[in-house]
């Protein structure tokens, strides 16, 4: 069982970005993923910065700290560039990189900045492509290959991977569920499908189960009104269940041995004040307890 932290990397500086995973190495966490956006959803008037050059910095500014995101957008990317880009952060980090990929997007982002929509459908087979592309040409052995979406003539690419590198797929529909049984280590259940696990778990193979959770970690009963209502100004449209917690160091603990109990094995956490490292180090104590549990 493991815990990540989720960061959109928006309305911070990226040295406040830097401190905060540092931080939460120090805590305990084994990782942490950011967003990927051409704009912050709902949000434009932030500032916000740009997905894969923003995990190479932080790759090197840790040391045991595993980077990833949820999710990279496969419309925003060819597979032969991202294939490259994953390959040089594994060899620059000694394999601390997950790639985290998925179809869909805000629809509104890609129409504003020209990408285009196209049916779901279709965007889930150019990922299917996408996963068989990267993963030929992670072999180092020259890549022929004609798809709908991509074609390849003897594309070859080197160095190889330093080793598998975990690819994480969220989302529960028919579709999605066979890409993640042909590809994916992790399978990410979306917070708003929880309920749908134990039915669609036999759908995801031999895939590890992680979930996204929004948290935030009472100090002490004094404070426990002030959290609260900051969690509710942060996640208005949340209630709180499985998917977020408002909670001590106990009951938070418990909130996630009951989710353990289900199967899931990765957690990424998702901090109501935006996690500084004083929240991150306290939290250490939650994944202590849960340990021990």
């Amino acid at each position: 069982m493991s815990f990540h932290v989720f960061l959109p990397q928006m309305r911070m500086p990226v040295d406040a970005i830097v401190e905060r995973a540092r931080a939460a190495e120090a805590a305990g966490f084994e990782g942490l993923a950011l967003m990927d956006h051409l704009a912050p959803p709902l949000a434009d008037e932030h500032d916000m910065w740009e997905a894969m050059t923003l995990a190479g910095w932080l790759l090197a500014a840790t040391r045991t700290l595993r980077i990833g995101h949820l999710v990279l957008c496969d419309a925003l990317r060819h597979p032969a560039v991202l294939a490259r880009q994953a390959v040089t952060l594994d060899h620059a980090s000694g394999g601390r990189f997950d790639l985290g990929i998925g179809w869909g997007s805000v629809p509104e982002e890609l129409d504003t900045f020209g990408v285009g929509q196209a049916a779901p459908r279709e965007r889930v087979a150019r990922l299917g492509e996408s996963l068989a592309v990267m993963r030929a040409l992670w072999t180092g052995e020259p890549v022929s290959y004609e798809g709908r979406f991509f074609r390849l003539h003897g594309a070859r690419q080197r160095p190889t991977p330093t080793g598998r590198i975990p690819i994480v797929i969220g989302g529960v529909g028919p579709r999605t569920l066979a890409l993640v049984r042909e590809h994916a280590d992790w399978w990410n259940v979306p917070v708003h499908s929880l309920a749908r696990l134990d039915e669609a778990r036999p759908q995801a193979g031999e895939a590890r189960v992680s979930l996204q959770t929004m948290v935030a970690l009472v100090p002490g009963e004094a404070e426990r009104e002030a959290v609260t209502a900051q969690f509710a100004r942060r996640f208005g449209g949340w209630t709180l269940g499985d998917a977020a917690a408002v909670g001590t160091v106990d009951e938070l603990a418990g909130h996630f041995a009951r989710l353990r109990a289900r199967g899931v094995e990765r957690f990424y956490v998702w901090f109501a004040d935006f996690a500084p490292p004083e929240t991150l180090a306290r939290f250490g104590e939650v994944m202590e307890a849960v340990a021990c549990s």
